[in-house]
């Protein structure tokens, strides 16, 4: 699979929300400690794969517990082969000092069909790369909404990309982004989202009719 699309690394200028950040450590990682668990470019195919692999080497030195284990909130898991994330809770407690303090995932360009809702039991995750993967159904995004601290999210490279209304939807399914697709929300987007999915469910049933019937 040819790469349409470059994930930012820490050490390059990006920007998001209109703001640039450039440095060792900017914005999505300001707030994160320690160097990322890069396990990118591994050619992982499963969770128990990505155990057997030693992350690579930063110009920011990992750091490990008593117990071994990573000192950091970011895991980097792109550009592997990854289809499903059996076994992703697991494979986060052994690598990890504080597994669900885990903020930052990376799991762009693989070959994930859906979104996992493994994924949903991080309550401290505030960005999340899925771009570049194999999602097809739009209704999947649905599952994110119950992150209370995500802020950042990719899914652009994905079937469910050609959507009609696709930004519209995500932004209104996943209230607390501030950035998607590495472009900033603005406040008439979300006004204009709202608007729209009312339109689109205007007229539909709800789930309670359909029960009902």
């Amino acid at each position: 699979m040819q790469n349409n699309w470059k994930t930012p690394t820490s050490w390059e200028i990006i920007e998001v929300s209109g703001l640039a950040w450039s440095g060792k450590m900017p914005g999505a990682w300001g707030k994160m400690n320690g160097a990322p668990v890069d396990l990118s470019f591994k050619q992982i195919k499963s969770m128990a794969e990505a155990l057997t692999e030693e992350p690579r080497q930063g110009l920011r030195a990992l750091e490990r517990n008593e117990q071994k284990r990573f000192c950091s909130r970011a895991l980097r898991l792109s550009n592997n082969q990854i289809k499903e994330l059996i076994g992703f809770t697991d494979a986060i407690i052994t690598m990890l000092s504080e597994p669900f303090q885990l903020a930052w995932v990376d799991l762009s360009f693989n070959v994930i069909p859906c979104i996992d809702p493994v994924l949903t039991e991080l309550p401290e995750l505030r960005v999340l790369y899925l771009h570049g993967n194999k999602i097809s159904k739009l209704s999947e995004v649905d599952k994110l909404g119950t992150l209370p601290n995500l802020h950042t999210l990719t899914l652009h490279g994905n079937a469910i990309e050609n959507e009609k209304g696709y930004r519209g939807y995500v932004i209104q399914m996943v209230p607390h982004l501030k950035s998607m697709d590495f472009c900033g929300i603005t406040k008439e987007e979300r006004v204009l989202a709202r608007i729209w999915l009312r339109a689109s469910m205007r007229g539909k049933p709800t789930r309670t009719k359909i029960n009902q019937e």
